[in-house]
């Protein structure tokens, strides 16, 4: 069950996270009055603790860590689908590497279950929580937060970590109804009675709790927590390409609406939206289309195992913290681009004359909605599909 292999996507996570927020302050719709509303509602998670010096500057600028948490609080309605109430756990870990000419990035998605050495931390109230050794990844955030997962991800890696951005499901759902859902292709039905989870395959524009029942489903989908970090990818570059479409960007009442909730779900150490925005400038030269993502080298234990259902990292990743310490590309050949949605108007967005949950494409095999797209033969290409429940490409 390795899971080594290439899966770079064609995604913009980052635009989200960062992005939106400079465009909302941009755009004609950054009154004083709104930028102020967008600052008061960011969360502040404190500043990391590091346990790996920072390098010093060698030129004008420097590469960037970014550590990109998606949360699993399930205080919100429909967000405990997998009977796991009040968890908190960092339930998606993503380490973005930004390259010091800001023209490339890469992110390692970390999964959730990989057993590691955690560091020392201090609690949001100020207590200590100890080092522990042979720990599920997510503890470390249910326990102490972002910082804590940080410092983490430091030891884990080596890597100082400059910035954490955490990103709750709760103010999700908010996201993707503030541009009018979501197009996203379900190769096979999804029928969870467990959890109440029921769609239907074909290409769909999820909107609400039928969204977040996709990112946040594992049970009932293929490859349990590894698929689930491919289709939240997947679904977060459908969702990015949405807001960067002209259904979007032209109308400054979604924009607002979007960036509002954007920032209500937000944790993070930068301290205002004027921060963020700084951040976004920078990178303002980095093409989303370029960005990979892989997950970290990983194999389950196996059976009879005492961490059995636990994931133990390879030390084939200690390659790619390398290159990430010398801000080298992830691979030394150009990948192509991975799952990719179409730019195309799509049910929900303007032109388009489907109405918001309505199949567009019955025949989900050979869907041109965000269909995987990336390195590999075409076998190669529709087996990784199928084995993390996503369409596949022709």
């Amino acid at each position: 069950m390795g899971t080594g292999a290439r899966s770079g996507t064609r995604t913009v996570v980052l635009t989200v996270v960062v992005t939106m927020l400079f465009l909302a302050v941009a755009t004609g719709i950054g009154t004083w009055a709104f930028y102020d509303r967008l600052n008061r509602n960011l969360g502040s998670g404190g500043d990391i603790d590091h346990l790996v010096d920072e390098p010093v500057d060698t030129g004008p600028k420097r590469p960037l860590n970014i550590l990109i948490l998606g949360t699993d609080g399930r205080d919100c309605e429909g967000c405990s689908i997998d009977g796991e109430s009040g968890v908190g756990g960092s339930d998606s870990t993503i380490l973005l590497h930004v390259a010091a000419d800001r023209g490339s990035a890469y992110g390692i998605s970390i999964p959730r279950d990989a057993l590691v050495e955690r560091p020392e931390c201090t609690a949001p109230d100020g207590s200590t929580i100890p080092e522990a050794s042979g720990v599920m990844w997510n503890e470390a955030y249910a326990l102490g937060g972002p910082t804590c997962t940080a410092r983490q991800a430091e030891l884990l890696t080596g890597i100082p970590i400059d910035h954490y951005l955490a990103l709750d499901f709760a103010g999700f759902r908010g996201m993707v109804d503030a541009v009018g859902g979501v197009r996203i292709c379900i190769p096979e039905a999804i029928d969870d009675e467990e959890h109440n989870i029921f769609l239907p395959a074909g290409t769909r524009n999820l909107r609400g709790k039928q969204a977040l029942d996709y990112v946040r489903n594992r049970s009932s989908t293929p490859n349990a927590d590894l698929g689930r970090m491919r289709r939240q990818q997947y679904f977060l570059t459908a969702l990015a390409t949405k807001v960067l479409s002209a259904g979007t960007l032209t109308r400054p009442r979604r924009l607002a609406t979007f960036a509002t909730e954007l920032s209500r779900s937000i944790t993070t150490d930068i301290g205002s939206v004027a921060g963020l925005a700084e951040l976004a400038r920078e990178m303002r030269d980095l093409d989303p289309g370029s960005i990979e993502f892989e997950t970290v080298p990983n194999e389950a234990y196996p059976e009879g195992d005492p961490n059995w259902g636990r994931l133990r990292i390879l030390p084939e990743a200690d390659e790619i913290w390398q290159r990430m310490l010398e801000d080298r590309p992830l691979h030394d050949a150009t990948a192509s681009a991975g799952p990719s949605p179409t730019s195309t108007a799509g049910p929900g967005d303007p032109g388009s004359s489907a109405s918001p949950d309505e199949v567009v494409d019955e025949s989900p095999t050979g869907s041109t909605s965000g269909s995987p797209t990336g390195s590999g033969t075409l076998e190669e290409r529709q087996k990784d599909a199928a084995d993390n429940g996503l369409c596949s490409a022709r």
